[in-house]
């Protein structure tokens, strides 16, 4: 199995996160296209990016989301992807994929709408791109659940979430007269969000419900139909009988072999599999 194989394979199994962080990817590699065929810098369009003028965003209202995709270099984009990750596999201890994938848009759109207002407050002007909010918000949300989570870190040892998500944070208040302002406006917006989504979550409301709704509205728009043209029926045709022992048993076989293969991978990693394992999947997949 090849590289391309491998990939496909992971978006397939590693769940919302992992697909989150491929979209972002994506879209970084897109990105790309169009600073290939600019005139030399690395702006984004204002169809893609969110404007912080009013002449710009109510006529282009998914900018609110799209620019929580886009990255402005390689390393805004790695750093991003690795604070995800981590926020990803906090969050997902705890809450669904649905509530991740909820809170990841709704924290964009909600620290999008908070930057355009804060700079037309201001009476500034600026574009925006990077997914940092929508990662604050699941970071400080995982934060607010469970506070006093042991993180093991690389040359400091065991330390409390809540004391993570407090540096950062205290960074960005640090850092929010100075260069990137809107960038730290939107990663406060997001962590407020974030808090807020868990404490109406432990009281019984889930906002997430908007954002599923709303994609299986879409989803089933473009699904194909169910229904089946009318057969008409002779009353003396006998339908044949069918040996079907054998491939129930090879689908129960194969069937068994994927749910080892998987709760392999939900104790030990994807990584833990071996090639054999890796290609099984693939083409059970297909």
């Amino acid at each position: 199995m090849n590289i391309l194989d491998d990939l496909k394979l992971q978006y397939k199994l590693g769940g919302i996160a992992m697909r989150v962080i491929y979209w972002n990817v994506a879209c970084f590699l897109i990105s790309l296209v169009f600073y290939k065929f600019s005139i030399g810098q690395f702006d984004f369009p204002n169809w893609l990016a969110l404007s912080s003028d009013p002449q710009v965003f109510m006529f282009k209202p998914w900018t609110f989301l799209t620019y929580a995709f886009f990255h402005f270099g390689f390393m805004h984009l790695l750093f991003n992807m690795l604070v995800l990750n981590f926020a990803s596999n906090l969050f997902l201890t705890f809450f669904s994929q649905k509530q991740y994938l909820g809170l990841y848009i709704l924290g964009a759109i909600f620290s999008g709408i908070i930057f355009a207002l804060s700079y037309y407050i201001l009476g500034n002007s600026a574009l925006i791109v990077g997914a940092s909010a929508a990662i604050m918000a699941i970071l400080v949300a995982a934060t607010t659940y469970q506070p006093l989570m042991n993180v093991r870190l690389l040359f400091f040892g065991n330390v409390k979430l809540w004391h993570i998500t407090g540096v950062i944070l205290l960074l960005d208040l640090m850092q929010l007269r100075l260069e990137n302002m809107g960038g730290h406006i939107s990663h406060l917006a997001g962590a407020f969000f974030g808090f807020i989504f868990i404490k109406l979550l432990q009281n019984g409301t889930d906002l997430s419900i908007i954002v599923s709704k709303v994609l299986d509205f879409f989803a089933n728009l473009f699904r194909k139909s169910s229904t089946t043209p009318f057969t008409k029926v002779h009353k003396n045709y006998k339908k044949p009988t069918e040996k079907v022992t054998s491939r129930i048993v090879t689908k129960d076989k194969t069937q068994q072999q994927i749910d080892e293969i998987l709760d392999k991978i939900s104790q030990s990693g994807y990584d833990c599999l071996t090639k054999e394992e890796k290609e099984f999947l693939f083409r059970a997949g297909k």
